[in-house]
């Protein structure tokens, strides 16, 4: 999961970061975390007679690495990635299995831009949440588009063109790609518009996952700047952007939502290779090592049990694949396969056989394609 969406990024010109997992506390008050947010975070650590705390959140940390040079309007846009482990306190009443941990690992990018640049930012934002849908299964899922109450400006930071400008970039990017959202007024946070992507699962739940969140509020705090082509400063926009959310709680939701059955690709172990006698084990060892070196994930069941006894664990461990080797197909050369789903296809050659799990695998099928 966390190589595919690095892979990703890197293809969609995101540079990806790595940052500490605790900074010194002035940066939190910078960020003012610890005005609002600290109910949320481990208490203080103390080294050398400075306090640190843990990272709830990577942003402040993207935006030092913003602000490491004067950056121009030429350079524009920054996307900064990261797969970053983020700690957040929460009560021992509200911890859910993975669905709601302490620590968790946050697949967090930061987009900084000029205001002209926004409207195809948030459409590579929207783009690539709907590039890992399709990606991991998902067909249906919901969109809402929360923006602020115009009432009630002094509850909002930014200014009212912002607000507009942002806004109505969200909205003509789902308008354009013909994706059904809901107009949130009055919902969004107070420091700029987002749409929420929410998934449904197989069995109709809404889950909260990909986020595109401008912020008006940090680029001000931290004085961000970019040189424009007036040679003037100004002030960068600054767009969140989540995809899995939370790496671990995606992993969750996909058990959930394939029930452990999944697809070739995101199965722990791809291939289980069964014996029948002894005599089959060097093949099975061979066949091993042929499998593991075009990539897929392989284990051996070389016990002196039944057939009948292996094929029924390994279904109920829902490996995709297995490969049985009896007498007859170490003599021939060949394998017999079986399918999770009982299917089961005789006298195989390997390099036949490992050629459709790897092409199987390499293109993300959800469901396998096997005649």
């Amino acid at each position: 999961m966390e190589d595919w969406l690095r892979a990703e990024a890197l293809k969609r010109g995101y540079d990806m970061v790595y940052t500490p997992h605790i900074a010194n506390i002035n940066l939190w008050h910078t960020s003012g975390h610890t005005s609002f947010y600290k109910d949320n975070m481990f208490g203080e650590i103390e080294v050398e007679k400075a306090d640190y705390m843990l990272k709830p959140m990577n942003c402040p940390f993207h935006i030092l690495i913003y602000k490491s040079a004067l950056r121009s309007y030429k350079t524009l846009p920054l996307r900064f990635a990261e797969l970053g482990t983020v700690y957040r306190y929460e009560r021992s009443g509200v911890l859910h299995g993975l669905m709601r941990v302490r620590g968790f690992t946050q697949d967090d990018a930061h987009i900084f831009c000029t205001p002209d640049q926004i409207e195809s930012e948030v459409e590579g934002c929207v783009d690539f949440a709907m590039e890992v849908f399709k990606t991991y299964g998902f067909t249906k899922y919901a969109m809402e588009v929360s923006t602020w109450d115009p009432e009630k400006p002094s509850d909002y930071a930014g200014e009212a063109d912002e607000w507009e400008r942002a806004t109505n970039a969200l909205v003509a990017v789902l308008t354009r790609r013909g994706i059904p959202f809901k107009l949130c007024k009055g919902e969004a946070a107070f420091y700029g518009p987002k749409i929420d992507m929410k998934l449904i699962d197989a069995i109709g739940r809404p889950w909260q996952l990909s986020t595109v969140q401008f912020d008006f509020n940090l680029p001000k705090k931290f004085d961000m700047e970019f040189v424009g082509a007036d040679g003037a400063r100004h002030r960068p926009l600054m767009v969140h952007r989540a995809l899995y959310g939370s790496v671990e709680r995606f992993f969750g939701i996909l058990v959930e939502h394939y029930a452990g059955n999944f697809p070739l690709w995101l199965a722990p172990v791809q291939v289980k290779i069964l014996t029948l006698t002894e005599e089959q084990d060097a093949a099975a060892e061979a066949l091993k090592k042929t499998l593991e070196a075009a990539g897929l994930r392989v284990e051996l069941d070389l016990r002196r049990e039944r057939i009948g006894h292996k094929i029924r664990e390994t279904t109920l461990e829902k490996v995709p694949y297995m490969a049985i080797l009896g007498p007859k197909d170490v003599e021939a050369g060949t394998v017999a396969v079986r399918l999770r789903d009982g299917r089961q296809f005789n006298d195989l050659k390997p390099d036949a056989f490992v050629k459709k799990l790897a092409d199987e695998a390499v293109s993300k099928q959800t469901t396998p394609v096997w005649e």
